[in-house]
């Protein structure tokens, strides 16, 4: 440890020599686990589940029970983070926000902000941010905003609105509502078990509230002044699919020769997909058109084919004679027929933890199990028309699907997908609401109860021995979280054959994975070694400053990694550091949980950014031009009422 001096002007300096404190082959070893982590977050070149999987087998094989005692990590420790408390509550939580969505009154909350809203642009966005702040501080912020993507897509297509100034804002503010009790995020609940090993002091359910309602009002205030004027139009209000996508010039319509080879063969057989990157959407025949599922539809001679090719391969088609030019479709009604009432165009995000996330339309036959035909989609900006069935797809991309109404509502009906405009008729146990609202509210009221003091005051008044031994009693999160699981399945809200589907198990994973990584890094030292690092900024900054830049440090991590695994890694080196400059280092966690929960700064820092990334028509830099001055405005707005409430001395 150092010493240090705290100087009248409150700026912390250090003393010449440090202790000698230096790098060992064990941190040597944990910082090159750290480093192969990093990279393969950033790069994707493995899902992020299965990156934090490697990290752990990689700390056990160089630990205490494997090859060597690198990471001073035993398989018990390893393979802690399964049993870990934050993990389990996790899981818990996420079938409890389940059980809520199922229930559909986030939806119902939903279409009365959309009658409110009208055509008004500031209406919409306070309608926008008002719902999903505060619905995020009770229901996991992850699933409210993939509950409110569709609605707020309608908002904005009913108000003549383009969805790209209403989704950044709705993403942005689930996460302030996110900070407002402990169960806002998967991040809080990490954060507070963190905390309660390092300080033995883990976070009440409202521990942080007071601060984050003024972030909230704070970032609401900005996002509805200066926020929306910083976004672009990016979708076009006026213009549809066809054009937005800009696939006009891949969309052709041709009509089948007489003599043509593919006369008398099934839509499937019709075309080789080995050597042309094409797909028959539409069949008109005699004026009626038929569309998915057409697979089995024997073409005749005169079918007029609408096409997803582009001009060469639609040449080369006209070259063999096969077929003969008839005309482009220009926009998305002339894909629509006339007697089919619903969409049979829609856009589909893709979730982190759907089966999509990793294949290619090819290999994972999403065409075949849908009756859906993908006539372009977006991924990380990019709007990608020639060549689809080879892509990977990715957690956050956006498929522009043509299927039929019933094919639709199963996609809506899958949490493999988010569809992108909420479906005619949804089937929700609008009926269970006031079991839900009752089960949630019990298991926040049952947390932030204060029973010691009701035990200690009942038990004056009375005498009683059982009032006495109620001020001992204490009840986790994670008591109460699974309580609410058993609640939800006795009343209905949910089936038990539902609890596993709404596990984000690639988010268990995670938290498994990277939970040991964490203990490793303060095992070995290294969070000793990066907060004297760090710590030495105390020569030339106050102590409100070294807070600051561990704010933004772990802003700017965030935005490239997982807010889980940010965390992990910050905590034990805030800690290390507030000690080591004589700070209040619950002060210090504090920063890092709401910098690693509040991620404005690119698309893939937090999911609820993906789920409106391809929505939007956003771009990268989008982000940046709208989160950059959020997270500066907001980093001190945070470190100066962490100074306020809890004090950094």
């Amino acid at each position: 440890m150092f010493g240090q001096v705290l100087h009248s002007d409150g700026v912390v300096g250090l003393p010449a020599q440090t202790g000698g404190l230096g790098v060992t082959p064990d941190m040597v070893v944990v910082f090159g686990i750290i480093l192969l982590a990093l990279v393969l977050f950033v790069t994707e070149w493995l899902p992020i589940d299965v990156t934090a999987i490697l990290v752990m087998v990689l700390l056990m094989v160089l630990g205490a029970d494997g090859v060597v005692n690198f990471t001073q990590i035993s398989t018990a420790e390893g393979t802690s983070g399964f049993s870990n408390s934050a993990t389990i509550t996790v899981l818990a939580m996420l079938i409890l926000s389940s059980g809520i969505s199922r229930t559909g009154v986030v939806q119902i909350v939903g279409r009365k902000m959309s009658a409110f809203a009208g055509e008004d642009l500031d209406k919409q966005l306070l309608a926008t941010i008002g719902v999903s702040g505060p619905i995020s501080g009770f229901i996991n912020n992850t699933p409210v905003v993939a509950i409110l993507v569709p609605v707020v897509s309608d908002i904005a297509h009913k108000g003549k609105t383009s969805p790209s100034k209403l989704l950044i804002p709705l993403s942005y503010a689930s996460m302030f509502g996110g900070m407002l009790t402990l169960i806002g995020t998967s991040t809080n609940i990490l954060a507070s078990d963190v905390s309660a090993r390092l300080l033995d002091h883990p976070f009440s359910m409202f521990e942080f509230t007071q601060l984050g309602i003024i972030v909230l009002i704070v970032g609401s205030i900005y996002l509805m002044t200066v926020g929306h004027r910083l976004l672009p139009e990016r979708v076009p209000v006026e213009e549809d699919y066809v054009q937005e996508y800009a696939i006009e010039e891949y969309l052709t319509e041709v009509v089948v020769n007489d003599d043509s080879p593919i006369v008398g063969t099934t839509v499937e057989e019709a075309i080789d997909h080995v050597e042309f990157d094409a797909d028959i959407i539409q069949v008109v025949r005699d004026d009626e058109e038929f569309i998915e599922p057409i697979g089995q539809k024997t073409i005749r001679a005169g079918d007029l084919l609408r096409l997803r090719a582009d001009r060469d391969t639609v040449q080369q088609f006209v070259d063999r004679e096969t077929l003969t030019l008839s005309g482009s479709p220009e926009t998305a009604a002339e894909l629509e027929p006339d007697e089919v009432p619903d969409r049979t165009l829609v856009e589909v995000v893709v979730p982190r933890g759907s089966f999509l996330v990793g294949e290619s339309l090819e290999s994972s036959t999403f065409r075949q199990r849908y009756d859906a035909t993908v006539l372009a989609f977006r991924s990380r900006g990019e709007t990608v028309r020639e060549d689809m069935d080879e892509r990977r797809i990715r957690v956050g991309d956006t498929l522009l699907v043509q299927a039929a109404p019933d094919s639709i509502d199963r996609l809506s009906g899958n949490d493999d997908f988010i569809v992108a405009h909420e479906p005619e008729e949804p089937d929700y146990r609008s009926e269970k609401i006031p079991h839900a609202v009752a089960i949630m509210a019990g298991v926040v009221g049952f947390v932030a109860v204060p029973w010691g003091a009701v035990g200690a005051a009942l038990a004056g008044a009375t005498g009683v021995a059982a009032f006495e031994a109620m001020s001992a009693l204490s009840l986790p999160i994670l008591v109460t979280a699974l309580a609410g699981v058993v609640a939800m399945v006795a009343t209905g809200v949910l089936k038990p054959t539902e609890i596993y589907d709404a596990v984000e198990w690639d988010v268990i994973f995670l938290l498994a994975g990277i939970i040991p990584l964490g203990m490793a890094l303060e095992q070995t030292g290294g969070a000793d070694l990066l907060g004297s690092l760090v710590a030495a900024t105390g020569s030339y900054l106050p102590i409100l400053g070294v807070l600051w830049v561990f704010y933004l440090a772990t802003g700017l991590i965030t935005g490239v990694i997982s807010n889980n695994a940010s965390v992990v890694l910050m905590l034990p080196v805030a800690v290390e550091t507030a000690n080591q400059i004589g700070a209040n280092p619950f002060a210090f966690v504090l920063a890092v949980t709401f910098a690693a929960s509040t991620a404005f700064l690119t698309p893939v820092g937090y999911q609820t950014n993906l789920f409106v990334y391809g929505p939007g028509g956003y771009k990268f830099t989008d982000f940046v031009r709208v989160g950059a001055p959020l997270q500066l405005l907001l980093s001190v707005v945070t470190v100066l009422g962490i100074e306020f409430f809890w004090g950094v001395a």
